[in-house]
């Protein structure tokens, strides 16, 4: 099966024409949830040559064609129609992605593996912390026990970290939330340098839900956060609420919060001195932040939007 160029060539605002094919400089940000993927997509879209997808919830549904092509029932008309799984993946990716927001030069996504990958790392106590109070669903986890999603969360991080590291520092980077909270420019920059692309002073707040800048989607769980200025309340939003016998047996439960230099039993923990620009969190707290127009009332109303997508923010 093949699509046709037309099917994968988008007219941006510039009326130029932009073709999407296997061959291009995909870049995916992802991890376990609650771990700012959003965040990053947020603040790097409103760079000039960066266009970024939202939380995929269709393209994880495309991973259904492996299942079909074990089984011999529902493959045979597969194969008869042509279809395979390594054709028709690619493609179905590709038309979401093309399809979906202002079409620019360089694109990033979640889960097509093509190109470079930014791998978010989040305090698991955070993350876990968001994921549950949020009631954000995701197949295996136990929203009633933090042992429980801090186990598999960890297994989770322990999987993907290994997979960053095994593909090289060239194609893989992994991304610290709180160095992305606590010094922002600097953490953009790094990322920018990584990707190749020159640093733009137009990158986050100044742009989110204008035309050229941020999208935001009213279905994403974390739309709620980004449009907040940033600021250090997330980071140690979790302190207090996670029971003493889990919090005792932390080490054997997150192993890998030590590997990733997390201090395991400190509550609340140090994470460092926020740059001087970073003086939102009161503000925030005060509900002083504004919310787009054409996202109003709708927030308020779907607060527990579910995702079972792994690597949501």
């Amino acid at each position: 099966m093949r699509l046709s160029q037309k099917d994968l060539v988008m007219v941006g605002t510039d009326h130029v024409e932009y073709l999407y094919d296997k061959a291009m400089p995909l870049i995916f940000a992802g991890s376990e949830p609650r771990s700012g993927t959003m965040l990053t997509r947020a603040m790097l879209e409103a760079h000039p040559k960066l266009r970024c997808r939202g939380d995929p919830h269709h393209p994880p549904r495309a991973g259904h064609a492996q299942a079909w092509s074990k089984s011999g029932r529902e493959k045979l008309p597969l194969d008869e129609a042509g279809v395979t799984g390594e054709c028709w993946t690619p493609a179905f990716i590709l038309v979401v992605i093309a399809k979906h927001g202002e079409p620019s030069s360089v694109y990033l996504s979640r889960l097509f593996p093509n190109s470079k990958f930014l791998l978010m790392v989040r305090d698991s106590r955070a993350s876990m912390h968001s994921m549950i109070t949020r009631k954000v669903t995701v197949a295996g986890f136990d929203l009633s026990s933090y042992r429980d999603c801090l186990n598999k969360g960890n297994k989770a991080i322990e999987v993907m970290y290994a997979q960053c590291m095994e593909v090289g520092k060239d194609k893989c980077l992994p991304v610290y939330y709180k160095q992305l909270v606590l010094h922002p420019q600097r953490s953009l920059k790094l990322i920018l340098d990584f990707l190749g692309i020159t640093w733009s002073d137009a990158i986050h707040e100044d742009l989110i839900g204008k035309p050229g800048g941020v999208s935001l989607f009213k279905i994403e769980g974390s739309t709620d956060q980004v449009i907040k200025p940033m600021n250090l309340e997330a980071l140690s939003k979790w302190t207090g609420h996670i029971a003493g016998d889990v919090f005792r047996d932390m080490a054997q439960i997150a192993p890998m919060l030590a590997q990733l230099v997390y201090d395991s039993y400190a509550n609340p923990p140090n994470y460092g001195r926020p740059d001087s620009i970073i003086n939102n969190t009161h503000p925030v707290l005060k509900g002083d932040d504004k919310t787009p127009a054409n996202l109003k009332g709708y927030l308020q109303a779907n607060q527990n939007s579910t995702s079972s997508c792994l690597g949501s923010s």
